[in-house]
């Protein structure tokens, strides 16, 4: 053992160890009190990882199953209206079979056609005042929905029921006439290279804020390369075109993609140094609602890109093939009276209610007459209206059933599951790190003695002085 003053290693090892012990009583400390075991990236990475996504996926989870109790009462409203609509065609189809009686004489029967009459205004008004918050429900434009017919040039479509001045509520098609296509944004550097291995020599330039730089055994070939290779930071493609000169291309279209070129050096994509900009346009389309007994064309001119859209929100977004003037119709189907529900955590995890209008001109009753001596046309009719909402009852109650209610228990177990797993993860074993931590006490107070111990040390070094 040597005797030293100014350097005494033995409280330094000492302080050492009490420090790294501090540092886990302080971590242990920090999990008790918060009753997790990862509270930080650092406490365990992969672990971390593991949790956000079964987190990422338990928030969707809440999500869908308030989603699912949405579409549960949207159902219940609608089934609720529906049952009222019954309840009225039952009493009229009694008025009918009641004329139907050579017993009843004129003033009667006009009185029963009146109450018939008024009963149809209600079934009418049912359909057109339902509603669930701000949403229609029986008027035949609640959720009306887009299939695409052409997927070579249209890639999707999405509407909102309303349709320029009309309402989605009838089937039919939508063709667009394309009048403006989208184009990206270009810029065509000024400079020649005699090949692909011509040095372009010593420089700087920037595209769209990202700074580039080449050496003097730079060639062109390289040059486009870097560019390249940062494309997902600048949003910008390289070539060469038949002059062997750099084409800068944005990948996407619109007005708000633009190339931004600046080069401080002469011979970089720019013959002299400068810079150089451009920006893209978007599409414009004539798009036509053809719903049977009429059409509707709307101008879809607030878009971006290869994004068709009007001002009611109705959007259509054009292929990279069909981005071009020209005119495809039938491109769209639409579909009226029909519900979409998100009821998954996912992509893709949707159900669709139809819910058609049930008006009483929808349901074939608009001329009804009771007051004649024959009421087979007038029973004929009232039967089929009947079918009409009852079937529709139907649906809504298998919708209900097998759709909604069936879905949210089996999301109410998986996110049971789910919570389960990311909470062996996150969470801290209360009794093993209580454990732990009585562990790390007895190691600080050993520490904070042994500290003392080793201050003590040099003071041996006084007998020898004395």
């Amino acid at each position: 053992m040597s005797f030293r003053i100014n350097t005494n290693t033995q409280a330094l090892s000492a302080y050492r160890n009490l420090s790294m012990t501090g540092k886990d009583l302080a971590q242990s400390l920090n999990r008790l009190s918060t009753g997790l075991r990862i509270n930080s990236g650092a406490d365990d990475p992969a672990g971390l990882i593991a949790s956000e996504r079964f987190r990422v996926q338990i928030s969707a989870m809440d999500a869908a199953i308030r989603n699912n109790s949405d579409a549960l009462n949207f159902a219940k409203t609608a089934d609720s209206a529906l049952d009222e609509v019954s309840r009225l065609l039952k009493e009229a189809r009694s008025l009918a079979v009641a004329n139907g009686n050579s017993s009843i004489d004129a003033s009667q029967k006009q009185a029963n056609q009146t109450q018939l009459d008024s009963i149809l205004a209600s079934i009418t008004r049912v359909s057109q005042t339902t509603q669930f918050g701000q949403k229609k429900m029986l008027d035949g434009s609640a959720g009306a929905y887009a299939t695409v017919n052409n997927p070579a040039n249209i890639a999707s479509a999405n509407v909102t029921g309303s349709f320029g001045t009309v309402g989605m509520d009838a089937n039919g098609d939508l063709d667009v006439q394309v009048t403006t296509a989208a184009t990206r944004a270009v810029v065509t550097g000024t400079q020649a290279y005699a090949t692909g291995a011509t040095l372009v020599g010593a420089g700087n330039f920037s595209i769209n804020g990202r700074a580039f730089s080449t050496t003097a055994t730079t060639d062109r070939d390289a040059l486009v390369a870097m560019i390249n290779n940062a494309q997902g930071e600048t949003g910008v493609t390289a070539s060469v075109n038949g002059s062997n000169q750099v084409v800068l291309t944005s990948d996407a279209y619109g007005t708000n993609t633009e190339v931004n070129l600046t080069s401080s050096t002469a011979g970089l994509i720019l013959a002299a140094a400068g810079s150089a900009s451009d920006a893209g346009s978007n599409a414009v389309a004539t798009v036509t609602y053809d719903y049977g007994t009429g059409t509707e064309a709307v101008t879809f001119d607030k878009g971006q890109g290869l994004e068709l859209k009007d001002s009611k929100g109705n959007q259509i977004k054009l292929t990279v093939a069909g981005n071009a003037v020209a005119t495809y119709t039938g491109a769209v189907q639409i579909t009226a009276g029909e519900s979409t529900f998100q009821i998954g955590a996912n992509g893709g995890q949707t159900a669709r209610l139809n819910l058609q209008n049930f008006g009483s001109a929808a349901l074939g009753l608009s001329a009804v007459d009771i007051t004649g001596s024959d009421m087979t046309a007038a029973l004929a009719s009232l039967d089929t209206a009947i079918d009409t909402v009852t079937s529709a009852r139907g649906n809504i109650g298998s919708f209900m059933r097998n759709t909604v209610e069936s879905n949210m228990r089996s999301l109410s177990v998986a996110k049971e599951n789910l919570s389960a797993t990311e909470s062996s993860i996150r969470e801290v074993d209360v009794a093993e790190e209580m454990t732990n931590f009585t562990r790390l006490q007895i190691l600080q107070q050993s520490g904070v003695a042994m500290l003392a111990q080793a201050n003590a040390f040099p003071q041996a070094v006084l007998s020898l002085l004395r």
